[in-house]
């Protein structure tokens, strides 16, 4: 028995089988990238399937295998470019590595809405379940995830029991704030992302201990939204004070609104300003000038994310394994002394 039915003329096992003029044990071998089967013979299968038109009956594999092969995601509504470019950058990794991925996308990043996604995964019998939600209020919905479930958390701070991936803020706040005291600068003003995101504290906390450790003095923190627009409010608050001449943003989206507000206040950038911002968009070498920022590696972050979780769905194991990535400077036009 194939596991397989035909269903409105859909071609099954048997039909490629039959037009390639083998059996349907070799038609499954190939299916599973089998080493036994001769290039010959699976190039023959290939043509078959291609001509039939054939596709696997994901439901009848997951019944013989006792395997969905699926891989579940938790994300949430947003067009910020970190958690975006997370999210497609697992899609990549989990299709190459051979999975299907079912995206689960919470309404809000509150506990009860992450916990509705994460159940609604569940019922798919998905094999592990990844989260790009970075938000407190999110940490008690993982937290809760029973421990036979292979879990990873992108983002997500130190949360207990939780496997988690992420980039360094601490170190990449640290390197951006170095960059600008190294200029000369007296000391560095920050604009931050909302204080309910772990990476937001991080970043303060890089920002803030390289500042004390050169003995600079801190400023009151502006708190932004990731937004242009509270970028934007935040730096006019900044621009009529001569005395500011550094600005880190934290995230790029924010410091192309702090680009604005100054240059409407006359503040030219970077000869009595300067300004740096966190992720690297896309965007950032194409401002005026172009924008110095962290960046981080999106792809590296998908990758391990999934191999992580691959290596919990083999051992049968959750791993309370944390990694984090080193970012990289990168430094153009938007930094002077």
């Amino acid at each position: 028995m194939t596991g397989e039915r035909r269903v409105r003329g859909k071609p099954v096992m048997m039909d490629v089988a039959r037009l390639a003029g083998v059996s349907h044990q070799t038609v499954s071998r190939v299916l599973n990238e089998h080493p036994s089967v001769r290039s010959e013979t699976r190039e023959r299968v290939l043509r078959a399937m291609e001509e039939l038109d054939y596709r696997r009956n994901s439901a009848a594999r997951a019944l013989v295998t006792n395997r969905s092969h699926t891989l579940g995601l938790v994300t949430f509504d947003t067009t910020l470019v970190g958690p975006s470019s997370t999210v497609y950058a697992i899609e990549r990794a989990a299709r190459d590595a051979g999975y299907f991925v079912s995206v689960a996308s919470a309404r809000s990043l509150d506990e009860g809405s992450v916990a509705n996604a994460i159940n609604r995964l569940r019922e798919q019998a998905v094999e592990g379940i990844i989260t790009v939600a970075p938000m407190d209020s999110a940490l008690a919905a993982l937290a809760r995830v029973p421990a036979d479930i292979p879990l990873v958390g992108i983002g997500v701070g130190e949360a207990m029991g939780v496997p988690m991936v992420s980039v360094d803020n601490i170190a990449g706040a640290a390197m951006a704030t170095k960059h600008l005291v190294d200029l000369g600068h007296a000391t560095v003003h920050h604009i931050s992302g909302p204080p309910e995101w772990p990476e937001t504290r991080e970043r303060v906390t890089g920002w803030r201990t390289t500042l004390r450790q050169v003995g600079a003095p801190e400023a009151p923190v502006l708190s932004g939204d990731w937004s242009s627009r509270s970028g934007y409010e935040a730096a006019r608050m900044l621009a009529s004070d001569p005395n500011v001449t550094a600005i880190f943003c934290g995230n790029d989206q924010m410091a192309l609104g702090a680009l604005r507000a100054l240059h409407e206040a006359g503040r030219d950038v970077p000869t009595e300003v300067s300004v740096v911002g966190f992720d690297d968009i896309p965007e950032a070498a194409y401002l005026l000038p172009p924008l110095t920022t962290v960046q981080q590696d999106f792809a590296a972050l998908g990758r391990a994310s999934l191999e992580l979780l691959v290596e919990q769905i083999t051992a049968g194991v959750r791993t309370q394994q944390h990694m984090r990535f080193p970012p990289e400077l990168v430094v153009r036009e938007s930094t002077g002394r």
